[in-house]
């Protein structure tokens, strides 16, 4: 069959179905362990009870809003990392690239208003993998990714 997704991954021939705890398993039932867990982003496993209760229960109340209006929950969330941590304030984004990105634009703006705006140049480790969009990919220096996507972000 052919996908009508975008060949942005070079997949593997197989699909999980479900999965459980750091289990998956593939729609012909063979089992692996899950080392990817979320590529990194979300290693929640898979299918915990509290996680699916925690899920069904946003469910039923609200599935999606604007972060033009108050969201209680992630305040909520916002505040107990705060505590928690050195920060002050939390972004909440969709992916690595967005929270990548962030900290690009953070950190030129701060230079920007500081009077510094020449001071946008930010080292990064060469060969990661930091997202898709054009700064992230140019942030990673691989050929591969940049390849078509010229001229590269500075």
């Amino acid at each position: 069959m052919t996908s009508a997704v975008l060949p942005t991954y070079a997949r593997t021939d197989f699909a999980f179905e479900r999965g459980e705890g750091v289990r998956l398993w593939t729609d012909t039932g063979e089992e692996y362990l899950d080392f990817g867990a979320g590529i990194a982003v979300n290693s929640l496993g898979h299918s915990h009870p509290r996680l699916v209760e925690a899920l069904k229960a946003q469910a039923e109340k609200l599935w999606h809003t604007s972060n033009l209006y108050r969201i209680p929950g992630q305040e909520e969330l916002a505040k107990k990392l705060t505590d928690a941590t050195f920060a002050d304030f939390v972004f909440f984004g969709n992916s690595g690239a967005e929270a990548m990105e962030c900290c690009i634009k953070t950190a030129r703006k701060y230079h920007s208003e500081k009077g510094n705006p020449e001071r946008y140049r930010i080292i990064t480790y060469d060969g990661a993998f930091h997202g898709r969009t054009l700064a992230t990919i140019a942030a990673g220096g691989q050929e591969k990714h940049l390849a078509g996507f010229g001229p590269v972000v500075e």
